[in-house]
């Protein structure tokens, strides 16, 4: 068994732009992280349960539909409804300023927004998440 961090990235919902999430994937792998693309249109509980098929760590999750008040929430629902409440959840992609705080609360430990380097996500999941 590998002790790397492992990592679903996912997207969620009828969001159909991916590149972001596809460049992700591919910066977390280049910096040693075992990292599994779920692809498009994924429910809530398809990623909870790929999140529990595939033993992850973290889960990172791209929305641009303006939909994150609804699925953030029910990702973690589905997490903990399977016992994976300790999966780390953090997400990207066109997220407002005034929405994070309740993110937050929810349980989402981090927002990266437009712009972000991928230096500084690596950098916060070598510290805030642990094999």
């Amino acid at each position: 068994m590998s002790n790397k961090i492992r990592i679903l990235i996912a997207k969620a919902g009828l969001d159909g732009h991916d590149r972001g999430a596809k460049i992700i994937t591919r910066a977390l792998r280049d910096a040693g992280f075992e990292v599994i693309y779920t692809g498009l249109h994924q429910t809530p509980e398809m990623i909870a349960e790929a999140a529990l098929q595939e033993d992850v760590d973290a889960i990172g999750v791209s929305l641009l539909s303006g939909a994150h008040n609804f699925l953030f929430p029910e990702i973690i629902k589905n997490l903990n409804d399977k016992g994976l409440g300790d999966i780390v959840i953090f997400g990207g992609g066109i997220i407002p300023e005034e929405d994070i705080p309740k993110l937050k609360e929810f349980g989402v430990k981090e927002i990266f927004g437009p712009g972000t380097s991928t230096t500084e996500m690596i950098d916060w999941i070598n510290n805030n998440v642990s094999k």
